[in-house]
């Protein structure tokens, strides 16, 4: 049998094909437009997303025999609001995971509703790129879109709804919505009322690995599939990277260094850190997890090598990154393109090198960024340690990860061991794991984890290299505080 997952990020859809012991067969990805309207916001069209999906899933079955796909499972850029009138019909653009326009919604939420009310509702406080803060920017600046409104949906759940007719979601994904009692599992009725919306508008609430329904008929027809193809919820794209590279049940790790960086810590139980400096969602494993989540990661990367160096070699631009030269580096790089979510909560926080002098290369500045990503994310783990959580060492995934100058990097400014996987496909795998529990592949999720990952290298760290990132680390820490009343001034 076959099992396709789906990777819905937030500049292309990948699929894979995937066989019953947990081989990949196929791949193909698809590319869609990313509109940013005005500055600091971020949309996409649902529609480019399905279209890209149904053209990718005819290229991915071409010369397989398609009769044999057992089941689906998707996993997604989370947070987006697609909104759907009562005919089903996409009412306006989605507005994504990294959109930051609800500062105004953020301020009132945390502010005047409250953190601690937030927390003790849905165990997370208010994030620009939350659903909540959107619903709320809506009502007040599109309210004849908001009238409209007859169902509330996640990106990865609109391509389930396409699939399968069938208004769902899955508790992970759903956690990211400031709109789950996370810990019960359920909808926070307060919650939906604070944001002017019903239950009845909600999509139905499943665990990651079960089935919400099959194909429908006309989208069987069209793709070549049997009509019993079972398609489960699925899993934000955090949760189903984390069983794509084995994170489940009590204290793994996984490092995500995709468009955004993600510190994903799993367990069993329901725990929430005091701060809100991290997020406490459900797991697809059925269990929990924590969060720490930077808006942009491998994305800097992007972009300083493609806008502003013009080039899309990055490895010819990591070459003259030597030996010498890690851990002495005097420029920093602030990687907040975007604003910043965890730990420091502020849409308004930019991008900047700092330290940069008459003699500062080229090279200097590409390892700054990759320095500064792996900075902001050593935020976050010092939150989790912070908490009295033991994280000895980490997987790691993400497009960025493929530079073994940055995982090397990585690796002595955390100071831990990374493991790398042998199927490095992240959220896509994930989502075909789930769907082989779904389709009764495996019992659980624990039990696909422990049949088909596989650990292909670790790139440990460097005692003498770790100390000189230690000292890196202490400066970079000082430089958010000391700009953030500058970021607040010039916005």
């Amino acid at each position: 049998m076959y099992y396709i997952g789906i990777d819905l990020g937030t500049s292309a859809v990948k699929l894979l094909l995937v066989d019953g012991e947990g081989a990949i067969r196929n791949e193909v990805t698809k590319e869609y437009p990313l509109s940013f309207p005005q500055p600091g916001w971020a949309e996409q069209e649902p529609g480019d997303w399905w279209r890209a999906c149904t053209e990718g899933l005819g290229e991915l079955l071409r010369g397989f025999d398609a009769s044999a796909v057992a089941g689906i499972g998707c996993g997604g850029q989370m947070h987006g609001l697609v909104a759907l009138d009562r005919n089903d019909r996409v009412i306006r653009p989605a507005i994504l995971w990294n959109d930051g326009r609800t500062g105004e919604e953020v301020e009132y939420l945390n502010g005047v509703i409250g953190r601690e009310k937030l927390s003790a509702l849905t165990a997370n406080i208010a994030f620009a790129g939350f659903t909540a803060p959107k619903l709320l920017w809506l009502r007040k600046h599109e309210p004849e879109n908001f009238e409209r409104i007859e169902k509330i949906m996640l990106p990865k759940d609109y391509i389930n709804f396409m699939l399968t007719g069938v208004h769902c979601c899955d508790y992970s994904d759903a956690s990211g919505m400031l709109l789950l009692d996370v810990q019960h599992k359920c909808w926070s009725r307060e919650m939906l009322e604070l944001c002017g919306v019903t239950e009845k508008q909600m999509p139905k609430l499943f665990e990651s690995y079960e089935v919400v329904g099959t194909l429908k008929p006309d989208v069987a027809s069209s793709l070549g599939l049997s009509e019993a193809v079972r398609v489960v919820a699925g899993a934000g794209d955090n949760a189903a990277a984390a069983v794509g590279t084995g994170v489940v049940g009590e204290g793994g790790c996984n490092l995500s260094l995709g468009t955004s960086g993600t510190l994903f810590i799993s367990s069993k139980r329901f725990r929430v850190d005091p701060n809100n400096a991290l997020h406490a969602f459900a797991h697809a494993d059925g269990g929990y997890h924590l969060m720490g989540c930077m808006l942009s990661a491998a994305s800097c990367n992007k972009w300083f090598c493609e806008q502003i160096l013009h080039t899309a070699d990055y490895s010819g631009e990591q070459e003259p990154i030597t030996e010498e030269k890690l851990g002495r580096n005097r420029v920093f790089f602030l990687p907040y393109l975007m604003g910043e979510r965890s730990p420091i909560n502020d849409v308004n926080a930019r991008g900047c090198f700092v330290g940069m002098t008459m003699d500062t290369s080229r090279a200097d500045l590409t390892q700054a960024v990759l320095e500064g990503v792996a900075f902001a994310i050593r935020d976050s783990l010092e939150v989790a340690r912070s908490l009295g959580l033991s994280i000895p060492r980490s997987k790691l995934c993400g497009g960025g990860a493929k530079s073994p100058l940055w995982r090397r990097i990585l690796a002595n400014v955390l100071g831990i061991p990374l493991d790398m996987v042998k199927t490095e496909q992240g959220p896509g795998y994930g989502g075909a794991m789930l769907a082989m529990v779904g389709c009764g592949r495996f019992e659980t999720v624990q039990q696909a984890v422990d049949a088909l990952v596989e650990l292909s290298d670790t790139t440990e760290p460097e005692p003498e290299l770790t100390a000189r990132y230690e000292a890196r680390y202490q400066s970079f820490h000082k430089l958010y505080p000391s700009l953030k009343s500058f970021f607040q001034e010039a916005n």
